[in-house]
């Protein structure tokens, strides 16, 4: 099965943050995309409310309920308490946990599971009781202990950071390197029974080779270059050409 494609809103909520007016519209561009076949969507609500508004969260969560029942919610974010609450209180279908400070400009690393595994399990187990799914953010450097690391917390998932080989855009060579790695990471992950997320700089250039090397790949959380798309293409098909690099057959 190709992986899930499930669409983040942040870079849309940040260009609509840039200016005291309402649009872009978080909602109905949220619609556009699962009219057009997206999977689920996706928010990374700071603190700092710099892109998602906590207000878009309960706008966000009646739409797929009305409107895209078959759809999923994945809040992404820090597990600090007032996150816990906020997912809490929306119950998204996903929680991703991510290790990041809050203040930080965008994720830029996966959880260190030796050090902050125990951390990890009390959260899991609050969120899991709720009938919440969780992922962990994780590094893709084929390090196959930290992986049963993060087997051990409870977890459901683990999201590969792949900002390092979105990062190669340029280097083909050094692309292919990271490639292995993800890929090593996520057989390790399967082996443990561990669903496998991607996400991070992910382009219809890149997707091909990393769904054809982890085909088991469940779902992929793509923002930036996505919404970067559909300056040029339109939200619609935007998507769809993510949906074909994922080897959906549309």
């Amino acid at each position: 099965m190709p992986a899930k494609l499930s669409v983040n809103l942040n870079a849309v909520a940040m260009l609509r943050n840039r200016r005291d007016l309402p649009w872009p519209d978080v909602r109905h561009l949220g619609r556009v995309a699962l009219k057009a076949g997206a999977y689920g969507l996706t928010v990374h609500p700071r603190p700092d409310q710099r892109h998602i508004r906590f207000s878009d969260l309960p706008v966000l969560r009646a739409l797929i309920d009305d409107e895209f029942p078959a759809a999923e919610f994945n809040i992404e974010g820090y597990p600090s308490e007032d996150f816990l609450r906020l997912c809490e209180e929306t119950q998204p279908e996903q929680v991703t946990l991510v290790p990041d400070d809050p203040a930080q400009a965008t994720s830029d690393h996966g959880f260190d599971f030796r050090t902050q595994g125990e951390m990890l399990k009390p959260i899991v187990a609050r969120l899991k009781e709720k009938g919440m799914r969780v992922s962990l953010f994780a590094d893709g450097d084929g390090d196959e202990a930290a992986v049963r690391l993060a087997k051990a917390t409870g977890a459901d998932r683990i999201e590969l950071y792949t900002g390092p080989y979105g990062g190669c855009f340029d280097r083909p060579e050094e692309a292919s390197v990271f490639l292995d790695l993800l890929g090593r990471t996520a057989d390790a992950a399967k082996v443990e029974g561990l669903g496998v997320n991607a996400g991070h700089d992910l382009t219809v250039a890149n997707l091909p080779a990393l769904a054809a090397r982890i085909p088991h790949l469940a779902e992929v959380s793509i923002g930036h270059g996505l919404t970067a798309d559909a300056l040029e293409y339109g939200m619609a098909e935007t998507v769809r050409r993510f949906r074909r690099a994922c080897g959906e057959k549309i």
